[in-house]
Parts: C-alpha cells; sequence; structure tokens
C-alpha cells in the first residue's frame, strides 16, 4: 500500500480542512518546501498537494507547487480546480507525477477518458462524497450523479486510481469513512486511494488489508504529529508470509 504524506495549500500556507469546509481551515506553521523534502527523506515514494483556493475557484499557489514539485525529489499527485484539458495537460507538462481530477469529470466525463488515454497512468479520478451524494465545485455542490453510477461511467477507463473521499466523516470518524469507502472500493476494478481515514498509525495497518485500497492520503495527522510518516511508512510495505519448512 502506497502511503500519500498530503499538503493542502491555502493563501501559501498548509492547512487541513475540517468536513471539506473552506471557510474554516486550520493552520499549520511549517514551510511547504521544507516539509515536502522531509516527506521524501522519510522515505515516501509519493507525495499528493491539493490547492485549496484554484479548488475554491478564489486563487491559485501555482509558483508554490512549482517550487514544490522541483524540490520534493518524489512524483507528485496534484488536485485542485481541474476544469480544462489544457490545464491538466500544462501541469503535467510541467512535472506532475499525476493529476486529480473531480469536478471535471463530473460535467465533462469524455474529455477526461480522452486524458486518461493520452496520459496513462497520470490520471486520477476524485470521488468526494457528503452524506451519500457526490460533490463537485469544492465540495460545495450536490451532483445529481450516484456516486456508484460515477465509478462505473469509468469502469473500462485506463485510470491510474481514484482517491475515494467521505466528506461528512472526515477524520473524526475514520471508522464510518472507512465504511464508506470501502464499500465503494468493491465496485470498482481501479486501485483506490483512501482519503480521511488515518488518524493514528494503526489505521495504517487496517487500511493495508481492505480489499481494492492501494493507498492513502495522510495529511492533518500528519501535520499535527499524530501519526510519524516513517512508522506509517513501514506499516504499509507488505510483509512476507510465513513459508513452511520442508525437511
Amino acid at each position: 500500500m502506497i502511503i500519500y504524506p498530503t499538503l493542502e495549500l491555502h493563501n501559501g500556507k498548509c492547512v487541513s480542512l475540517t468536513r471539506g469546509r473552506l471557510d474554516e481551515p486550520v493552520l499549520w506553521h511549517i514551510d511547504p518546501v521544507q516539509t515536502a523534502r522531509d516527506f521524501a527523506s522519510a522515505g515516501a515514494e509519493w507525495m499528493h498537494v491539493t490547492d485549496i483556493d484554484a479548488l475554491a475557484g478564489t486563487g491559485d499557489n501555482n509558483e508554490l507547487v512549482e517550487e514544490i514539485i522541483r524540490a520534493a525529489g518524489i512524483p507528485v499527485q496534484f488536485g485542485g480546480g481541474f476544469r480544462s484539458t489544457e490545464a491538466v495537460n500544462r501541469w503535467i507538462d510541467k512535472g506532475v507525477g499525476r493529476v486529480a481530477i473531480g469536478t471535471m469529470a463530473a460535467h465533462d466525463p469524455d474529455a477526461v477518458k480522452a486524458l486518461a488515454k493520452q496520459h496513462p497512468d497520470q490520471i486520477v479520478l476524485a470521488l468526494d462524497i457528503f452524506q451519500g451524494q457526490l460533490m463537485t465545485s469544492g465540495w460545495r455542490e450536490p451532483s445529481a450523479i450516484a456516486p456508484e453510477a460515477f465509478l462505473a461511467e469509468f469502469a473500462s477507463t485506463p485510470l491510474a486510481g481514484v482517491i475515494i473521499t467521505d466528506i461528512d466523516s472526515d477524520i473524526e470518524d475514520s471508522d464510518g469513512s472507512l465504511g464508506v469507502i470501502t464499500g465503494l472500493a468493491a465496485q470498482t476494478r481501479h486501485q483506490v486511494i483512501a482519503r480521511g481515514t488515518v488518524r493514528e498509525a494503526d489505521d495504517v495497518a487496517r487500511l493495508k488489508y481492505v480489499p481494492n485500497i492501494a493507498g492513502t492520503l495522510i495529511g492533518r495527522a500528519l501535520m499535527s504529529k499524530d501519526v510519524d510518516l516513517a512508522e506509517a511508512l513501514a506499516l504499509a510495505r507488505p510483509q512476507p508470509e510465513p513459508v513452511a519448512e520442508f525437511r
């Protein structure tokens, strides 16, 4: 299972959101670029960055994201308000390892399918759920599309994976969130990346054995030091199965 240490950027700062509320970010007093370097030094193979301002349509952190891509030393999975094919292509040209797309996938699924074919293993579907509904536009607008139908729409698309977030449960109720994500993970052949389910190291150990969950994003728990990244990475690694001795 892959651990994606996560940075959420708002006005050039690292923040965390509670239940997707863009107006109440928790501010972390850390240097985003140095933190990205620290993720790599701890042994992370990937990291995830979300641009909250781009997601909300109120601005962007483009220069900071580009600096993080250059400094991280590991591939960056990037999400935040992608609304056009041109924007996706531009960020891939700038060196982003993967692009996470949610709203655009709901509004123009054919464009996202074409992007996935154009960029194999670089397009990730972002599925955000609030009280059973698919949410778009920075987690603010409910969609008429059921989450299950949204997944089914991309069943044959060559995606790199699907990030599933249960906004309602968020990190305060990781058991409830895991239940929602587990149910959806069983309905797709794509590898699922869980978000909002890890608040302590034991949660990583549990996720590791959930069928079809291939990774998890960890943000707030790392920022608050409730989870040590090196420990989480060690827990996520596959363990050798015992082998019977033959005499």
